[in-house]
């Protein structure tokens, strides 16, 4: 899947200004609505694009705490704990990792006592052995991706 220049302008406009019609994508762009669109959708089937909903902040859903929890896992009880983490509403995501511990779980909780139940629920589960939670103190980089679509775009404007 290679994301060309034109590619990397949709994708910087889609995430610079996400409540704007195709239509007006296609007019600021200067191309036409249905290359537009052909590109959105390729972009899509391709897993570029993975979702195009509102972006949430747990903390404003009362969940302002964040924390991130190390979990090992009996050897073969990957996918099963797994599975459990799916059903705790205040993790938020979960990974497969290397290093200390077999998964990383983004957790949300509304205050310390309420991260204290939620890793006492995780510990519970079978096929956990234990874990290691770290807490976020402040936010220093959030979320994003636009720095990127803009290397990958120069590096295809460039060719390589």
């Amino acid at each position: 899947m290679a994301v060309d220049a034109l590619d990397a302008k949709i994708l910087r406009l889609l995430l610079e200004q996400p409540r704007t019609s195709v239509r007006e994508y296609a007019r600021v762009l200067g191309i036409a609505r249905g290359t537009l669109q052909a590109r959105l959708d390729r972009l899509e089937r391709e897993g570029v694009i993975t979702g195009s909903g509102p972006r949430l902040s747990p903390g404003a859903l009362g969940h302002p705490v964040l924390a991130f929890v190390h979990i090992e896992v009996t050897q073969g009880h990957l996918d099963t704990v797994a599975e459990a983490l799916a059903e705790v509403p205040e993790i938020i995501e979960a990974f497969s990792i290397t290093g200390g511990g077999d998964l990383m779980a983004r957790v949300v909780a509304r205050d310390a006592a309420h991260l204290e139940d939620v890793i006492q629920v995780l510990v519970q589960m079978p096929g956990v052995v234990r874990t290691r939670t770290e807490m976020v103190l402040r936010e220093r980089v959030p979320y994003r991706v636009l720095p990127l679509v803009d290397s990958v775009g120069r590096a295809a404007q460039r060719g390589g």
